[in-house]
């Protein structure tokens, strides 16, 4: 339930967003997204949270992060970090947890309603503080692919749920056939393994690579 005064402002992090449409078959529609939160409520803010993984030429998450901005959204960036584990893998470790936390907790005075995006179960009592706050909490999630993207103790937690895949006519920008996340993974690293110039996804620079045009 959206009430049309009630002040709203959306907390989407990026990568947990990423993963819930593609577990579903379908890229965001970022403009239509924002559309549909203020065609239903007051809507205040638009945060948008990822790390940003930087080479000496260009991080492929730019052209998204330059689009969200000039297009209503506040973009939250902090550089990713590469390291190499104990068995000699190339890691990326870029976790936004914290800024999202911080921007939630000092906005949440001055609104009525908080819509995060996220599935992970670390918020839940980042939840339970605004709530105490007399803020709604909505999450939107999925739980409509297996394993389910969202922890049971956020849904718990919030004062509604929203599937994403209920959003998907409205919000979508292209579908696709959706993958299992293992299967996501395996083509990741089949796609490494290929020779040849290779890009990442543009909304996603953890997750699976992909062939570039010259493939």
């Amino acid at each position: 339930m959206f009430l049309p005064a009630e002040r709203t402002a959306l907390f989407i992090d990026g990568a947990n967003l990423y993963s819930a449409s593609r577990s579903l078959g379908f890229d965001i529609d970022y403009r239509k997204l924002l559309a549909w939160f203020a065609s239903r409520g007051n809507l205040r803010r638009a945060f948008y949270y990822t790390a940003l993984l930087e080479t000496e030429e260009y991080s492929p998450l730019r052209p998204l992060t330059d689009f969200l901005m000039y297009n209503g959204y506040q973009v939250v960036t902090k550089p990713a970090k590469q390291f190499t584990d104990s068995q000699g893998r190339t890691r990326i470790k870029g976790n936004m947890d914290i800024e999202l936390a911080i921007d939630m907790l000092e906005m949440a005075p001055h609104l009525d309603h908080v819509v995060l995006f996220s599935g992970d179960g670390d918020f839940r009592r980042l939840i339970e503080a605004v709530q105490r706050k007399g803020v709604r909490v909505t999450v939107v999630s999925t739980i409509r692919v297996q394993p389910p993207m969202v922890a049971d103790e956020l849904r718990r937690q919030a004062d509604q749920f929203l599937d994403l895949e209920d959003l998907k006519a409205d919000v979508a920008r292209r579908t696709f056939e959706p993958r299992e996340r293992g299967e996501v993974r395996e083509r990741a690293a089949e796609l490494r393994e290929r020779p040849g110039p290779a890009r990442v996804t543009p909304a996603n620079p953890f997750g699976a690579v992909e062939p570039g045009p010259e493939q």
